[in-house]
């Protein structure tokens, strides 16, 4: 895989998943601790201009670094919930091609303390360029399960005793009206089109986030986000009851 911008190329270095560096020779404070860190590991590092760096970033904004990095630790199902540390709480993917969208709930994922994300190895978005820069390097912290197929894996995570809440605008149960405090998976969709018919009825429930404006839906991100942030709310306040 290969990453690149300063974040993700600085966490990845963190998470001692970096093989390479290739770095443009200007002098950016923030790219100088990228080359101590790599130093420090061991980790080789070529200089390379600006031409070389867009090249092998595809084009993408890369800031003048780019990583060659390890493929990421394989998790099942029963992994990410074996380690959580209490309820697990999960987000799994049906869908979502979009790697901006992607990087955007790893992010949200990580910051949330979510133990994983679940999400299809077919017809998915690449975890290295755009996604894990758009995660601003939260993709090589959040665990992440690849299943074959997303409604299977569900039944799987009941099997677990994980509950699996399903985001759908037209559900008649708001999001805050679950109980998130329970091991919880939350299942999000791909833009426009939301959930698939059979996972969404395999979710256990379908909550709707309202809305209040003239748009009547919310990027997936963002309600990934809002669902998240909510089931860190309950669950920090049950540990305070």
């Amino acid at each position: 895989m290969r990453i690149y911008g300063i974040n993700p190329v600085l966490e990845a270095l963190r998470a001692k998943r970096v093989t390479a560096v290739r770095v443009s020779p200007r002098g950016d404070e923030r790219l100088a601790a990228i080359l101590r860190l790599a130093e420090q590991h061991g980790i080789p590092v070529r200089r390379a201009n600006g031409h070389e760096l867009d090249r092998f970033a595809k084009g993408g904004v890369h800031q003048g670094v780019v990583a060659d990095v390890q493929d990421p630790t394989s998790y099942s199902v029963e992994d990410l919930v074996a380690g959580a540390e209490g309820a697990a709480l999960l987000v799994v993917f049906d869908a979502i091609e979009d790697p901006h969208n992607v990087g955007a709930i790893l992010r949200t994922a990580d910051a949330a303390g979510c133990h994983g994300v679940v999400r299809q190895s077919r017809h998915a978005a690449r975890l290295d360029g755009a996604a894990a820069k758009a995660s601003a390097g939260a993709v090589s912290h959040v665990k992440v399960a690849e299943v074959v197929n997303i409604a299977r894996a569900l039944e799987a995570l009941k099997g677990v005793g994980v509950w699996t809440v399903g985001l759908a605008g037209d559900a008649s149960a708001r999001y805050d009206e679950i109980d998130f405090t329970l091991p919880t998976a939350i299942v999000v969709g791909a833009e426009g089109t939301g959930l698939r018919r059979l996972v969404r009825e395999r979710c256990d429930r379908l909550a709707s986030i309202p809305m209040q404006g003239h748009v009547q839906s919310l990027n997936v991100s963002v309600a990934a986000a809002i669902a998240l942030f909510e089931a860190v709310r309950q669950r920090r306040a049950k540990r305070v009851e």
